[in-house]
């Protein structure tokens, strides 16, 4: 079994058009998951770090959104642009990025 450092999950769910909640898959999710494999890759983090995109995690108006276990530490609005931040800070230094939090 792999010994991962961190576990990131990134929401992809894409709800019908006009649907109230919206998604994360209506708000560029695709191109941060895009955006943070490219950067798991370039740093040589395949092996400390394991990515995965999943269905809602819930807090659809908030999206795109992540999650980072074993910390639980949740991101929202992520874009592409702080992809680079979230790998450096929180990935490789152990500090989550606090102004991409998910409010509580």
């Amino acid at each position: 079994m792999p010994d991962w450092k961190h576990h990131v999950f990134v929401c992809t769910n894409k709800r019908p058009p006009g649907h109230p909640k919206g998604s994360c898959g209506d708000r560029g999710c695709n191109e941060v998951r895009t955006a943070l494999a490219e950067a798991i890759d370039a740093r040589e983090l395949f092996e400390t770090v394991k990515l995965n995109t999943t269905d809602c995690l819930g807090p659809c108006r908030a999206g795109p959104t992540m999650v980072v276990y074993p910390e639980n530490v949740w991101y929202a609005g992520v874009r592409p642009g702080d992809i680079a931040e979230i790998v450096q800070s929180h990935l490789v230094e152990g500090r989550p990025v606090a102004r991409l939090l998910l409010p509580s």
